[in-house]
């Protein structure tokens, strides 16, 4: 057998990917270890830019109904969206199972394969592809492919067979997670915070009586293991800080974790590339990692896609990890410092209240919510001023007739606003209207990014189609 990439993990990360390739034009197959969807909540929704991406592919109906939060906090300190001239807020209260089921659903209609109880045992790079080893329901198997991706967790086999580092940081506190029914708490959704850095989070996730638990408890080890945690563990301690009992629920899953965090060194050798948790390990906060694993899919997938095509340019491969390592950085940094303000003692108050007085004002308010949101991101798309280069075109901006940004990118391919792009328009789709915002023409990567802009853009457009799309196509271009 052979493909044009195996996707190594079939989580909402690998899901994503695997989709993008395909809309790309690309083939792919996914393998997991799992004979079947864990069903498990770990993450309870993701950030504004996550679900942009996944609006910008027409997928949000797919999850169903999901609720908005107005209100953003850093690290628990909360301030209001509602001052800030875009609309931030994250999908909240979404368990993970039900966006994994919403990503294998759009796969199925794609036609892409996901091929459960394979585990990934070895990997082996040639000079035309990458050979895996798999022990599957039929025993040892192989498959080849011209490119893998590593999205299995951060634990990652794909990234130790590949010999990529991925220096980190020791845990030093533990903390337990359960889904729950037959009982009735109190929600406490973005954490209640206890004496001598402890704290208890409950989010109500529909339906009387199911909820998620988490337990922040300094008196657990900073390594638990969660295939031995039972669930009296998690209700004695939940008991111990909060005085209520919870024995008489029903657990539906178990989980439990340390803060430790890592950082690939790099996010591609060769040929094997990582995303998600395998790129990125950071402690568990709102969701931050899923959500900047699903931008890893968003950025990777048009990419790999384009080079097996043929007409990706040269390097284009390499802006995954100059593009996406760094926004790895700032996550890991992001999530350490929320963490300690989240998670510390009555020593941390006075750096709560500095931080409360701060976020009362706009550009304070605009700039954390930017790092929560991933609307603040923003790559190098060569010299120019205008403020949308390098930045996400919003996906709710219409054209003049009415049309959505987001509408315009479900097919995966670039688009340029009021511009021709003659010998390039097998790549990218040309849309005649006034772009708005400032600009009278736009150039918009299939991931939604600002990749050139008239005014403001310092290089012409003719660079910039052939920096992101390639040559021009001689034959289109004389058609």
């Amino acid at each position: 057998m052979r493909t044009g990439v195996i996707v190594v993990g079939a989580g909402p990360v690998g899901l994503l990917l695997a989709g993008e390739l395909r809309l790309g034009g690309a083939q792919v197959t996914v393998y997991d270890k799992l004979t079947a969807p864990s069903g498990e909540s770990r993450a309870l929704g993701f950030n504004r830019r996550a679900a942009e991406t996944l609006d910008q592919r027409g997928l949000l109906p797919r999850l169903g109904e999901f609720r908005w939060g107005p209100m953003g906090h850093f690290g628990g300190v909360r301030f209001d969206l509602g001052m800030l001239d875009e609309d931030q807020s994250g999908v909240l209260g979404l368990s993970q199972a039900r966006t994994e089921a919403a990503l294998a659903g759009w796969l199925a209609d794609l036609g892409v394969p996901v091929r459960r109880g394979y585990e990934l045992t070895d990997l082996r790079e040639t000079p035309s592809g990458v050979v895996v080893t798999l022990d599957g329901p039929q025993g040892v198997a192989e498959d080849t492919a011209d490119y893998v991706v590593g999205c299995d967790g951060p634990q990652s086999t794909v990234r130790r067979l590949a010999g990529i580092d991925a220096p980190g940081w020791e845990p030093t506190r533990g903390m337990y997670t359960a889904e729950i029914t037959g009982v009735k708490l109190r929600p406490r959704p973005i954490g209640e915070r206890l004496p001598g850095g402890n704290m208890v989070v409950c989010t109500p996730l529909g339906g009387e009586g199911r909820y998620r638990v988490v337990v922040h408890d300094t008196s657990l080890p900073p390594r638990p293991d969660p295939n031995a945690l039972t669930f009296k563990e998690v209700a004695d301690a939940w008991q111990r800080l909060t005085g209520e009992s919870i024995h008489s629920a029903q657990p539906q899953w178990l989980w439990a974790c340390g803060n430790s965090a890592a950082l690939a060194t790099s996010y591609r050798r060769g040929r094997v590339f990582l995303a998600g948790d395998a790129a990125h390990e950071i402690p568990p906060l709102a969701a931050w990692g899923l959500s900047a694993g699903l931008q890893d899919a968003a950025n990777l997938g048009w990419k790999l896609a384009a080079t097996l095509k043929g007409w990706a340019p040269a390097d284009l491969l390499d802006t995954y990890h100059a593009e996406r390592h760094p926004v790895g950085q700032q996550l890991i940094r992001n999530a350490q410092a929320a963490a300690k303000i989240y998670l510390g003692d009555a020593d941390m108050d006075p750096i709560r209240s500095v931080l409360a007085e701060l976020l009362e004002h706009k550009d304070t308010a605009e700039h954390v919510a930017g790092i929560v949101s991933g609307l603040g991101i923003r790559y190098d798309m060569g010299p120019g001023d205008h403020p949308l280069l390098g930045k996400r075109m919003p996906p709710d901006h219409e054209l003049p007739d009415g049309t959505r940004i987001a509408s315009l990118l479900h097919s995966g391919r670039g688009v340029l606003i009021n511009q021709s792009a003659n010998g390039w328009s097998d790549r990218i789709d040309v849309v005649t209207a006034n772009p708005g915002l400032g600009l009278d023409a736009v150039l918009i990567r299939p991931d939604g990014y600002v990749a050139w802009t008239a005014p403001g853009s310092s290089i012409g457009l003719d660079e910039a189609l052939s920096r992101w799309f390639g040559a021009r196509d001689r034959v289109g271009a004389l058609r």
